[in-house]
């Protein structure tokens, strides 16, 4: 099993309609939704969720008013200033602002009347389903939730136990724009990283970015240009720097409305479009899967050694 992640340094350049696309192309591949911040692989692939479950990764603190004697050491102590007092009719009471909250626990510590709850909370959801294509696995962060990384982290890892599992070639991973904490749980470790940029100054920026992130980790990167033709010049631009830095360049798409079309109808671009078209698309994964193929015949040949 290889695992295959595909992120773009900026949002919009198509990285979601290509994974769709790859996903329909891969045949025994089990699928990863990694943009928990803003989950959309799930708009253009028919999938069933078969389970549902809460993700808890923090805690936050809540004063117990009955025990809080306003001594105001919580206060002193929170460097996020989350907490303030509430100067009511009947009493003077601290409490907790949910939102500035960090769940660093220190309150609880300072607390000389152990007034201060401190439990875990439901940050987000994550699924399992079956989609057209395969296992399918995706997930919701809550609005204004932290922890993004790890609902990646555990998105990962049980896609690699269903890949192990069930025998399947391929873990295809739909990544988050940029290159945070959610980025790095996604490709950190990863066989291969291909990387979907466009010609526009943004874009060649966040990608060489993304370029350097990927280094810092030692993965191998290819980069797929979408969009070509709306820029010739900046698309030559990004070749010559991927000849320069040894990275593979797996194709060139065109501008292409048809992408917004299967956006609109809920299906991966390759479903609806004709032979030409969709060869395109085709020649991307040969040229990809001839990589991760590479990958995987040099980790049984170190086996076998």
């Amino acid at each position: 099993m290889v695992e295959l992640a595909i992120a773009s340094g900026k949002g919009g350049t198509g990285k979601t309609s290509l994974v769709g696309s790859l996903a329909a192309l891969a045949g025994k591949a089990v699928l990863v939704d990694c943009d928990v911040d803003a989950a959309n692989l799930h708009l253009i692939i028919n999938h069933k969720i078969l389970e549902k479950h809460d993700f808890s990764s923090s805690k936050r603190a809540s004063i117990i008013a009955d025990k809080c004697t306003a001594c105001g050491i919580c206060a002193e102590k929170c460097r996020f200033e989350a907490i303030n007092y509430q100067n009511n009719s009947a009493a003077v009471q601290y409490q907790i602002d949910p939102l500035a909250c960090e769940g660093c626990g220190l309150c609880k510590r300072v607390c000389p009347e152990d007034a201060i709850a401190f439990a875990s909370v439901i940050s987000g959801e994550w699924y399992k389903s079956e989609s057209d294509y395969g296992p399918f696995l995706h997930a919701r962060l809550g609005i204004a939730e932290s922890n993004s990384g790890k609902l990646v982290s555990l998105l990962r890892q049980k896609a690699r136990e269903m890949a192990e599992n069930k025998a399947y070639d391929f873990v295809i991973i739909d990544g988050p724009p940029g290159i945070g904490c959610p980025v790095i749980a996604s490709i950190t470790g990863v066989s291969y990283l291909l990387i979907v940029t466009e010609p526009s100054l943004s874009a060649i920026h966040d990608m060489t970015r993304l370029v350097d992130l990927a280094k810092h980790f030692r993965i191998r990167t290819g980069i797929c240009i979408n969009k070509y033709d709306i820029n010739p010049e900046l698309s030559a631009k990004i070749e010559k720097f991927a000849l320069a830095d040894n990275i593979q360049t797996h194709g060139r798409i065109p501008f292409e409305p048809l992408f917004t079309e299967a956006q609109l109808k809920g299906k991966p671009y390759i479903a609806i479009a004709n032979k030409e078209k969709a060869g395109v698309i085709e020649n991307i994964w040969v040229s990809v899967k001839r990589e991760l193929n590479a990958i995987r015949d040099e980790r049984l040949n170190k086996k076998a050694v």
